[in-house]
């Protein structure tokens, strides 16, 4: 997406300060423009090679998806248990309080009456105790011919509108093909693509569901779909990050 300002490096370490560092102006600006946003590097080579590595182990996860099986696509992905990595921990309860003031905002403009708590635990607590108890962090496997189909990650009625996936491995080395791919569908007008422009270590934060747009008689509601073209050659994973629980 050529009008998308890639956003200052932040520190290899994923820690609170890490999170903390990201040019959160930038990212609130392309999310208002485009929906999403692209970090540049967040996660280190090791990092990503110590979560990818974690795909062939059994313990970290509570559940596993053959896509194909469900008509998702191709590839397969496994749901994280809790406790979560303590790396998949952090991204998730540091960048929550960053975006909470953008979420807040669209449900504002959006006209939805839910409003979201400054901490991520209280917004647990909320999913909680209306049923969405199952954590939905996820870490992604595609090979050669696998493709993810455009989708929502919605889970039950609480749904964080913003989240985050992270690549973990290098396009153009480690494989090929992969676009993480987006689509905007406006009222009475064709469905717009973005390709976002993923590194090894990048994160991209986007709209879960729907996200405001600025119309001529005020704001309007458009969704957002995401998926990852057909893989045409090695291995990709990819860690999602998604800040709602599931029933």
């Amino acid at each position: 997406m050529s009008t998308m300002t890639r956003t200052r490096r932040a520190p290899t370490e994923t820690s609170a300060s890490g999170i903390k560092a990201l040019n959160w102006a930038r990212i609130g600006d392309d999310l208002a423009a485009h929906g999403c946003a692209v970090t540049g590097p967040l996660l280190s080579d090791e990092q990503c090679e110590l979560l990818a590595a974690l795909y062939a182990r059994e313990e970290p996860f509570r559940s596993r998806v053959i896509m194909a099986r469900h008509g998702f696509g191709r590839g397969e992905y496994k749901y994280f248990r809790y406790p979560l990595p303590p790396l998949i921990e952090t991204l998730r309860t540091a960048a929550y309080p960053h975006l909470v003031p953008i979420a807040n905002q669209w449900h504002e403009r959006m006209r939805k009456e839910e409003r979201f708590p400054p901490g991520h635990a209280a917004f647990l607590e909320r999913c909680h105790e209306a049923g969405q108890m199952r954590p939905t962090p996820l870490l992604l496997e595609y090979a050669p011919e696998d493709y993810n189909c455009l989708h929502r990650d919605l889970y039950g009625d609480h749904v964080f509108p913003i989240q985050i996936a992270i690549l973990l491995d290098q396009p153009g080395e480690d494989f090929e093909g992969g676009e993480f791919v987006m689509t905007e569908q406006r009222p009475r007008m064709q469905t717009r693509a973005m390709v976002l422009p993923l590194r090894k270590g990048d994160a991209a934060i986007f709209a879960v569901n729907f996200r405001p747009m600025k119309g001529t008689r005020g704001d309007y509601q458009v969704r957002l779909n995401h998926g990852v073209s057909k893989l045409h050659k090695g291995k990709r994973h990819t860690v999602g990050v998604i800040f709602h629980d599931a029933t």
